[in-house]
């Protein structure tokens, strides 16, 4: 295994019963408060997210933003935030996702893209894929092109990842 990957492993902490009895949360807290494995996951991400050669990152709040925009200083691109609605200031679209009971939504500034732009899609973590499929439709209805969607930890029993397919996806640490 890659020792740089060991040391991000190393520096996220599992929770039990977080937020509630029978999860385990895995918090990142003390990997961004480590420079040296902040930096090591931001540049593995970079070394994995350049051949894809995005022209912009589309971060979803909010932790999205925390990997999403050094990321992007990294590659040299630009950023554009995914939130939550009623949170961007200018015009915005919209996609409404279901969650287990209920509807949730994300938003993106409508002119925040050109058509075609070359986009790669970040957050911190996938676990269902809910917000990370609606985040994908929504810069498709926007006239980007996804080439990749790049996350810090993916929990694979919860089958989000699969579930962007055929989006190729770049996560660090999976469990």
């Amino acid at each position: 295994m890659d020792p740089r990957v060991d040391l991000i492993r190393s520096r996220i902490r599992d929770v039990a019963d977080f937020p509630k009895p029978g999860i385990l949360f895995r918090d990142i807290t003390p990997l961004l408060s480590d420079g040296v494995a902040f930096r090591t996951a931001i540049d593995l991400l970079a070394e994995q997210a350049r051949p894809l050669a995005p022209e912009v990152i589309v971060g979803i709040e909010s932790r999205g933003f925390l990997f999403g925009a050094p990321l992007a200083t990294a590659l040299g691109i630009g950023f554009v935030p995914v939130r939550k609605p009623g949170k961007l200031p200018h015009a915005t679209t919209r996609e409404e996702y279901d969650l287990e009971y209920g509807t949730d939504a994300v938003e993106m500034h409508s002119d925040a893209l050109s058509h075609g732009t070359r986009v790669l899609v970040v957050d911190d973590v996938i676990a269902t894929g809910g917000t990370a499929r609606a985040t994908c439709k929504l810069v498709k209805r926007l006239g980007g092109e996804i080439v990749g969607a790049a996350f810090l930890i993916e929990l694979t029993f919860l089958d989000g990842g699969a579930k962007l397919a055929p989006i190729p996806t770049i996560a660090l640490v999976r469990y």
